[in-house]
């Protein structure tokens, strides 16, 4: 089952999913200071066994911007659902993610209008017979992994604000305000072939995963992001985010995923080391 959204009230998530397993829900909402909303969110459950969600937040002018998120999510989705099972959740969803690519350059050739269109994605994969997230992520939304009450931003800013950052250039604080902190140094649509990292992490029960796009996480810190999606389920944690962010006058759209994995994972509760991992694969030699 897919599901996409692109531009709704603060007051309305996007279908959120609910199961014994998981709790997912996504919100999209224009801001305060834009006319229209250039995010995009989406989610497909595929057997019940793999929860797949993304945040696209499209960029080169509201029309352009618009539709390439719509693309990559759209794209993603429907190119993760065709694939096969057999490649295993990680391959798919970089491959998915990949195709998205393929059709909004394509698409930005073809139409003058749009050659400067682009987006932001994060996709997120969640293997739930596997206990294990894999993502693929090309620009600036984030994803967070909530456990214990501490909260850990998996992704890597692609703007020139944040290769300054892990380069010891400016502080991260510095960042968050910085004039050229949009200035993306990777997106989806310019180039054929771009370059996209790749997340795998194991999970644990009542993990939280959080997406979500800059006009989010540029006005509310990481600890404040945590506190008020605590205690409380996706779809009331997404609205919180938005009105919060809404309420400090984000001069951004804001579009937040977020994920509660409610069932004990299959791989524990410790993540292991290499040499677990290399046993676990090939066995350990007698």
């Amino acid at each position: 089952m897919a599901s996409v959204r692109r531009t709704m009230e603060a007051s309305d998530p996007a279908a959120p999913e609910r199961s014994p397993a998981y709790d997912l829900a996504l919100l999209s909402h224009v801001g305060t200071k834009r006319e229209g909303n250039e995010d995009s969110c989406g989610q497909l459950v595929e057997n019940g066994s793999t929860v797949v969600f993304l945040v696209a937040d499209g960029v080169g002018g509201y029309e352009g911007g618009e539709i390439a998120s719509a693309m990559a999510v759209e794209t993603t989705l429907e190119a993760f659902r065709a694939s096969s099972p057999t490649l295993g959740s990680a391959k798919r969803l970089h491959r998915a993610l990949q195709q998205a690519n393929i059709e909004i350059h394509n698409r930005a050739l073809t139409v003058p209008e749009l050659r400067r269109m682009a987006t932001t994605a994060t996709a997120v994969a969640v293997s739930l017979s596997e206990g294990m997230l894999y993502g693929a992520h090309c620009g600036d939304c984030r994803l967070y992994l909530v456990r214990d009450r501490k909260i850990e931003q998996l992704t890597r800013d692609h703007t020139v604000v944040g290769e300054r950052v892990r380069m010891g250039l400016i502080s991260a604080e510095r960042a968050r305000t910085h004039p050229d902190r949009s200035a993306l140094s990777r997106s989806l649509g310019h180039d054929l072939i771009p370059s996209i990292d790749r997340i795998t992490t194991p999970l644990q029960q009542h993990d939280r995963l959080i997406v979500c796009s800059d006009g989010l996480w540029s006005v509310l810190p990481d600890a404040e992001i945590e506190e008020l999606t605590r205690g409380c389920d996706a779809r009331t944690a997404c609205r919180q985010l938005i009105e919060s962010a809404n309420a400090r006058g984000t001069p951004d759209n804001l579009t937040v995923g977020i994920f509660s994995l409610l069932v004990e994972s299959p791989n524990g509760t410790v993540r292991r080391g290499w040499r677990e991992r290399i046993v676990a694969m090939f066995g350990r030699g007698n």
